[in-house]
């Protein structure tokens, strides 16, 4: 299964201020094992809220909001996408990862929708469309390597 798991924004983060050395060399050590067991697909660490948009929806009509945004406690700094067995297995990773922030921090985690989990309304030719775009977003990461 994968899951999504956010490390949620404080109010340094959201001020822009960045880890120390020996937090980064921590963060490192531990992506380096996810790496090693085969469970990071993806992980970065995002600019403070102030750098951000939003876009709102209200039927066919869109409307951008410039950040920063006012909930700290609902935003994200920083992001990994895991590949687990469980949640369970998730949880346990969370549990050995450095405390990400200098001080309290919060983590989240949350499994990511797969195509099973539309049932029939996912049709045939929905996967297959869906089988496509991910072997193109694929081929696309591998060619931005080789350049």
């Amino acid at each position: 299964m994968r899951v999504m798991v956010m490390v949620k924004a404080t109010a340094d983060s959201e001020a822009g201020r960045m880890p120390g050395t020996e937090l980064l060399a921590a963060m490192g050590a531990f992506n380096e094992e996810l790496v090693k067991a085969g469970v990071m697909l993806a992980g970065e660490g995002l600019h403070p809220s102030v750098r951000g948009k939003r876009v709102r929806f209200s039927g066919a009509q869109r409307s951008v909001v410039d950040g920063p945004f006012a909930e700290t406690k609902e935003l994200v700094a920083g992001f990994w996408l895991w590949n687990v067995r469980s949640m369970d297995e998730a949880v346990e990773w969370v549990r050995r990862c450095p405390n990400p922030m200098e001080g309290d921090s919060e983590i989240e985690i949350r499994p990511v929708f797969e195509a099973e989990d539309f049932g029939a309304e996912f049709t045939p030719e929905l996967r297959a469309q869906e089988d496509r775009l991910r072997e193109q977003v694929e081929a696309q990461a591998r060619a931005s390597k080789s350049t």
